[in-house]
């Protein structure tokens, strides 16, 4: 029993030896990965491949890249790793123009920013100026000195809550009915101080009132359809929904003339 003992240590002894071995290269193979990876993390430091080569801005409309790229505080040569891309998503995100923002890294060294601007949804005349008015109801001091075509034209507001519950409601109409509308004039009236005139891309006008505003307008698409579209006229919305040609109008009109002068 114990002559077999020994040999049974013995043949141990050479897989003992052999699993040391094993072990010995597969530490020796890491330190010298980790090494290596030591080694070319120096060298990426010190080479350009560490530094933000370009920068892209995508999304924007109302913000130009030039005001992005300077409220970010990227600038080409900075170090990759050095920059935080929660801390400049926030800063862009201060513009009143932006909703969201977002700064990805595209491998190896440059940075893509994309943003999410708020809505255009109107025009504000003011000196002679068209301003931008944005889906929160904020007027943007920018603007163009042409009549806008891309969205309607407000007459007659003041940068106030007014302004912004037009806004509001402008926004709960489908796009498609939002598209139809050029203008929109606030009119008070002694009975309704949120009068409204429009004057609609198809030619007909529309007599409304901020208070029912989004909820009777969702319906001029439909109110239209069954009108003669080679008469123009007036949709009074303010109460009921009807129609009255511009024909009437002007007929009425001499009537009074005529009884006036009798």
């Amino acid at each position: 029993m114990r002559k077999e003992n020994v040999v049974s240590i013995e043949e141990r002894i050479p897989k003992l030896k052999q699993h040391r071995k094993k072990k010995a290269n597969r530490r020796l193979l890491f330190l010298l990965t980790l090494f290596l990876i030591m080694i070319l993390s120096v060298i990426y430091f010190q080479s350009p491949l560490s530094h933000v080569k370009t920068i892209k801005v995508k999304g924007n409309e109302l913000v130009s890249s030039e005001t992005i790229l300077s409220e970010s505080k990227l600038e080409p040569g900075m170090n990759v790793w050095g920059v935080n891309k929660n801390e400049t998503a926030e800063r862009l995100k201060k513009l009143p123009e932006i909703k969201n923002a977002k700064v990805r890294l595209s491998f190896p060294n440059s940075f893509v920013i994309e943003v999410d601007e708020l809505g255009k949804k109107a025009y504000l005349l003011k000196d002679n100026k068209f301003l931008i008015i944005l889906e929160n109801g904020k007027v943007l001091d920018k603007g163009t000195e042409s009549i806008p075509v891309d969205a309607p034209l407000l007459r007659g507001f003041k940068e106030d809550k007014t302004l912004k519950k037009m806004i509001s409601e402008l926004g709960e109409l489908p796009k498609e009915v939002q598209h139809l509308i050029s203008e929109i004039n606030l009119v008070p009236k002694k009975t309704d101080q949120y009068h409204l005139t429009l004057f609609m891309n198809d030619g007909y006008e529309v007599s409304a009132t901020i208070r029912t505003f989004s909820e009777k307008m969702e319906h001029y698409p439909s109110i239209v359809s069954q009108l003669d579209p080679s008469k123009k006229g007036i949709i009074d919305l303010e109460v009921g929904s009807y129609f009255r040609a511009y024909e009437a109008e002007r007929q009425d009109e001499g009537d009074d003339g005529d009884e006036s002068e009798g």
